[in-house]
């Protein structure tokens, strides 16, 4: 006898009304450029560097992929 798990996937909507995708950016990835950039400029926010991401996406035609980390921390702190 065997069972399937039931899988989910999480999703959100932050408060600027942008829609993320739990597979824009590997999670781990983007872990670790909002710790970058958040050490980089510890003046903004997380919720304000993840808008600086998001804007550096509507910029790339909605995807990151493709674009080295550094070139997305890059951008963003141009932002900043």
């Amino acid at each position: 006898k065997s069972s399937l798990r039931e899988t989910s996937t999480c999703s959100s909507v932050k408060t600027s009304g942008i829609f993320v995708s739990p597979y824009a950016l590997n999670l781990s990835s983007f872990t670790k450029l909002i710790k970058r950039l958040k050490e980089k400029h510890p003046e903004f926010s997380k919720e304000e560097i993840a808008d600086a991401v998001a804007a550096v996406r509507k910029m790339n035609k909605g995807v990151l992929s493709g674009l080295a980390i550094s070139s997305i921390e890059e951008k963003a702190s141009a932002i900043l």
